[in-house]
């Protein structure tokens, strides 16, 4: 099966957000990534860094699937794409 690779950074607004907030909504992302390794996906995910080579900027994620459009619909329900707080 092919791999595909998804790379985010958060939006401004996501960079306004408090350490907190953004930790709730990682929090239901990281979950969703054990939740898809739990199912039998292959995916690995970690996060970018910004310029000061801090977490949070960002972060990539690789999985295999069996189509382009079937790991589309699997990124679509990363929650963290779904409350739109990542390009």
């Amino acid at each position: 099966m092919p791999w595909f690779i998804k790379t985010e950074r958060f939006t401004s607004s996501t960079m306004n957000l408090s350490k907190e907030e953004r930790k709730q909504y990682l929090d239901k992302h990281r979950s969703w990534v054990i939740g898809l390794k739990s199912s039998g996906t292959n995916i690995s995910s970690g996060y970018l860094v910004d310029e000061r080579k801090s977490p949070g900027g960002g972060g990539l994620l690789i999985l295999e699937a069996k189509s382009f459009t079937e790991a589309k619909s699997l990124i679509e329900k990363d929650p963290v794409i779904i409350a739109g707080l990542v390009t």
